[in-house]
């Protein structure tokens, strides 16, 4: 087994601590289950080209799944205060520049999904940036899963 991934460890202890993550067990924890889902999710974006906003959607989701693949494998998942925002804060702490991307993407998707203005739609060059940048979380994603062990 893969020990305690230690950056970020008091940032992990405190966002249990306020609520923004919590500890799951057993099958829960297969981190792998979740990449697997977050790649079909990329792969269903990929193919949506023709509606950028709903395809740009697909595409944040499986970075957040691979975000929450991650968690998943060290027995933990996000609540419902934590939320997206919480992922995003929990990455940047334990893996750094690696998920810097996920940050711009929660954002633009949640312009898409709860628009303040009428002229929200993404753009193809968006879409080709959200892509490439969710391929790079997965791939980071699936170098790091074997090496995290339960927090």
């Amino acid at each position: 087994m893969a020990p305690r991934w230690s950056r970020g460890e008091s940032d992990i202890e405190a966002m249990v601590s306020r609520g923004d993550l919590e500890g799951i067990k057993g099958s829960a924890t297969d981190g792998g289950r979740l990449l697997d889902e977050a790649r079909t999710r990329l792969r269903t974006g990929e193919n949506a080209a023709d509606d950028p906003s709903g395809a740009f959607t697909l595409v944040y989701d499986a970075a957040r799944l691979a975000c929450t693949a991650l968690l998943a494998q060290q027995g933990l998942r996000p609540t419902r205060s934590g939320g997206h925002v919480g992922v995003q804060e929990a990455m940047r702490a334990q893996f750094g520049d690696g998920f810097r991307d996920f940050g711009w993407m929660r954002r633009r998707r949640n312009e898409v999904e709860y628009p303040s203005t009428p002229d929200v739609a993404v753009t193809d060059a968006e879409l080709r940036d959200a892509i490439a940048a969710t391929r790079k979380m997965i791939d980071h994603a699936d170098k790091l899963l074997p090496n995290l062990g339960m927090f």
